[in-house]
């Protein structure tokens, strides 16, 4: 007879562990480990070794990748420009996406606004709430502009009774909001534990490769921005979107985690407004829309989201502080890369700040997270501390070291593009950058001394170079 050992595995990260212990040593998720069949002394395999596992009769032959056909696989455009470019050219059929967000953010809004353009387009559309009724959705699809003969709507929580729902209604794409909410009656767990969450997933996703459903899951998402539940989950769904947003501001944006079929790294731009959330093709105007010409203290910069080059404002203001540690407050940027450039800036371009508060942020809602930005920040501070407004027409762009020099950054090309495209007519850039295009005047300087020559036109201020 065989022996069957067994051993402790974490259903959240699949860790394994000699004995149950409370916490899984690896992700620190508490209540995950459970016993697991290890392995089974016995039995013949493959190449005389010992094995569990016996060969069997494949149902479907392996084949040359030349003799598959991938024409089911083609994706359909969802009608909504930003998020066909997150997801790749569309919504493949059989996949199974997964849309991630904090409460109130426009998760449900958006997917109703993709169910609408999906029914417009001739397709059946089926959307599952177990967090609202169904009357509720109707709301907000009236409201929206989302109702439509081919997007059939159904209030279910039992994961037995959505796919009932499923084989009825046949759709071709379905919506569940959220995945949290659904119960799966013949499995253990608590209502959105862990073990729930992967039972439904796993059938949500048997039905969408059976069937040929696309499906797109509503998850939430923890106190620090993680998807809840467990880590395996984003491995078994085939995209995993992430939509931000301020509730201060309008902008929300739809950023690619995971594609199995396109790119990871998109991002798509849109606007939340009371009659629904819509695109925002060119999100960088969005940004500069009420930038102020010439105004001492504010300078371009050109950031990369993902592949997409977004200009953003930045805006330093400094005053006499009275206080013995001098205040520093940074919006919508890094405060520890402001604080070095401030220290770059006193000890290699004599730009003293020790005296006085200091005061730097995006406008519009911007956050930007990359060094490309730094140039910029230290520009605006010349800037303001100058009493010399920089030219409206032109951006920086570039990082800077603790030495005072301008370092490359990636996508130097791109970025200088977009402004060209966007009616800027100057470009500080670091020195040695390529794919430069044509069209636009462009400096390259080697470090902050120069650059603040170039954007200044020479010594001002009560600083000198």
């Amino acid at each position: 007879m065989a022996k069957q050992k067994s051993t402790y595995r974490c259903s959240a990260c699949a860790y394994q562990v000699a004995k149950w212990v409370g916490r899984c040593p690896e992700c620190g998720e508490w209540g995950s480990v459970t016993e697991a069949a290890l392995a089974t002394v016995g039995g013949s395999g493959i190449g005389g070794g010992k094995s569990a596992t016996v060969a069997t009769i494949p149902s479907r032959p392996a084949r040359p990748m030349t003799q598959i056909d991938a024409t089911n696989a083609a994706a359909f455009p969802t009608g909504i420009g930003e998020f066909d470019r997150v997801l790749g050219k569309g919504i493949v059929p059989g996949s199974v996406m997964l849309l991630a967000g904090e409460p109130g953010v426009g998760k449900s809004t958006l997917l109703l606004e993709a169910v609408k353009q999906w029914a417009l387009q001739g397709r059946r559309a089926l959307y599952v709430t177990g967090e609202e009724s169904a009357g509720q959705v109707r709301l907000r699809a009236e409201r929206t502009g989302a109702v439509h003969d081919e997007i059939y709507l159904a209030a279910e929580s039992d994961l037995g009774a959505v796919l009932g729902h499923a084989e009825a209604v046949m759709p071709s794409l379905m919506v569940v909001d959220s995945v949290q909410t659904m119960i799966a009656q013949n499995v253990d767990g608590v209502n959105g534990g862990v073990t729930q969450i992967r039972a439904v997933t796993t059938a949500l996703t048997s039905l969408a490769k059976n069937a040929g459903i696309a499906v797109i899951l509503v998850g939430h998402v923890t106190k620090d921005g993680t998807v809840a539940g467990p880590r395996s989950l984003e491995h078994l769904v085939d995209v995993v979107l992430s939509f931000e947003g301020d509730k201060h501001s309008p902008l929300r944006m739809v950023r690619g985690i995971k594609n199995r079929f396109g790119s990871a790294d998109e991002v798509g731009c849109f606007e939340q407004r009371e009659d629904g959330i819509h695109e925002v093709t060119d999100p960088s105007e969005l940004f500069l829309h009420h930038r102020d010409i010439g105004v001492a203290g504010t300078a371009i910069t050109v950031a990369l989201d993902g592949k997409r080059p977004l200009l953003g404002e930045v805006q330093a203001l400094v005053s006499k502080s009275s206080l013995a540690n001098p205040r520093r407050a940074v919006v919508g940027l890094d405060s520890a890369r402001v604080a070095m450039i401030l220290a770059v800036c006193a000890a290699r371009a004599n730009l003293p700040t020790h005296d006085q508060d200091v005061y730097v942020a995006t406008v519009g809602g911007m956050k930007i997270s990359e060094p490309a930005a730094d140039l910029s920040v230290a520009l605006a501070l010349s800037s303001i501390l100058a009493q010399r407004s920089l030219p409206g027409s032109m951006v920086a762009i570039g990082e800077i070291g603790l030495a005072g020099e301008v370092r490359r950054v990636a996508g130097v090309g791109r970025r200088v593009a977009e402004a060209k495209r966007l009616g800027f007519k100057h470009a500080i850039v670091p020195a040695g950058s390529l794919d430069l295009p044509s069209g636009i005047k462009i400096t390259q300087v080697a470090d902050l001394q120069t650059a603040m020559r170039a954007a200044l036109k020479g010594p001002a201020g009560p600083f000198s170079f």
